[in-house]
């Protein structure tokens, strides 16, 4: 049975954008430093928070990740296809979601990652006109090596965790009771952690695309190939990849434990992991294609873009001191169903909105700029 690509893609658009929200909310609610060291947990919440740090954390925005590669190679195909010069078209694309994570990043929500998408497109450039073999390589060799060099960096020192609580303290106060024009500050303005040195954070600002670039890599491998066409021919590689979701689901709860190995498996086990659920669901869409909830994943997926930041623009005004004030107030489990709510609300609307549009509005926007067009198609060149 052949399934449209093109749905299958956005179906886990969708999905992902679902995991992310609930992983973000962490953040929304107690901060980038507080998120990671939550106390005086009901038993509930506490297991609210395993859940979501085995099931979801780290583990739907790789899917996302890999799913902009895959985008990324068919946009140049397209390109290439109506004559066009594919460079001009991906450097427009990378300009375009670098100032969009700007503008996110500046004014609504630290946790922005258009901006470092935009800047990974130049990266990616390199093996636009790779075989799908060498970018699975690469991918491989990456993965093996950032994993690697993940060995013995859970060890913090009673210093570190200090300035770090103390950090987080403040960083609670803040979004708590800060008004717009406070925590706009506070968010451009951290104070730089005395451990932190500069060659250090240099180290990760160059490791950080690294880190990624294995899924980037398998996205633009499984576009050359074709990947998810004929679901039904390619069924024995799902199954193969299935495998992976218990492989990452162990990997990243015996990250739990802390010791020298907790980095590696939690990396690790989260990358397979989103592999693993992409394959999974890969398994299940021949038989949930026509179901509510894969047409309802597949609405919101449509709408990425426009779903993601809107996620962004709810959340910071329900928990943010200029909203309703709620940050660390409401806890990790009905934080899970607030998300729940959030999403199916983003459910309902994305539906309505295709039933007049094609596309939402920051889709549009950036269609217009990365094609140089203003009905956002990129017209066929033609033949001298």
């Amino acid at each position: 049975m052949e399934i449209k690509r093109v749905s299958f893609i956005d179906c886990m658009r969708g999905f992902s954008l679902f995991g992310i929200l609930l992983a973000n909310l962490l953040i929304f609610q107690f901060g980038m430093q507080g998120k990671e060291n939550l106390k005086g947990l009901s038993l509930l919440d506490q297991g609210a928070y395993y859940f979501l740090k085995v099931v979801v954390e780290s583990s739907f925005m790789p899917i996302f990740t890999l799913l902009f590669g895959f985008s990324l190679m068919k946009l140049v195909e397209s390109a290439r296809r109506k004559g066009r010069k594919s460079r001009w078209v991906i450097l427009r694309r990378s300009i375009g979601l670098i100032v969009l994570g700007w503008l996110h990043h500046l004014f609504i929500w630290e946790g922005d990652i258009l901006l470092f998408y935009g800047l990974m497109i130049p990266i990616l450039v390199l093996f636009i006109n790779r075989k799908a073999k060498t970018a699975f390589i690469w991918a491989g060799i990456l993965f093996v090596i950032t994993i690697a060099l993940s060995y013995g960096q859970s060890e913090v020192s009673k210093k570190e965790q200090q300035e770090k609580d103390t950090y987080a303290a403040k960083e609670s106060h803040m979004y708590a009771n800060g008004t717009y024009a406070e925590i706009f500050d506070f968010r451009l303005n951290p104070e730089p952690s005395e451990t932190e040195k500069p060659a250090e954070i240099a180290l990760m600002i160059l490791m950080a695309p690294i880190l990624l670039l294995p899924l980037f890599l398998v996205g633009m491998g499984l576009a050359k190939v074709r990947a998810f066409e004929n679901i039904e021919q390619e069924k024995k590689w799902y199954m193969l990849g299935a495998l992976l979701v218990p492989i990452g689901l162990l990997c990243k709860s015996l990250s739990l434990m802390e010791n020298n190995f907790s980095v590696m498996l939690s990396m690790g086990g989260a990358q397979l992991l989103s592999l693993g659920y992409v394959c999974l669901a890969a398994l299940l869409y021949k038989y949930w294609h026509t179901s509510i909830i894969s047409q309802a994943f597949e609405c919101v997926g449509k709408l990425s873009l426009t779903n993601y930041l809107m996620q962004s623009i709810i959340c910071t005004t329900v928990f943010y001191g200029y909203g309703l004030g709620l940050f660390g107030k409401i806890g990790v489990f009905n934080g899970i169903l607030f998300g729940l709510i959030v999403y199916s609300f983003q459910c309902v609307m994305s539906f309505l909105y295709l039933k007049k549009w094609k596309r939402g509005p920051f889709e549009q926007i950036l269609r217009m700029w990365t094609n140089w067009s203003l009905r956002g198609r990129l017209k066929q060149k033609e033949q001298v």
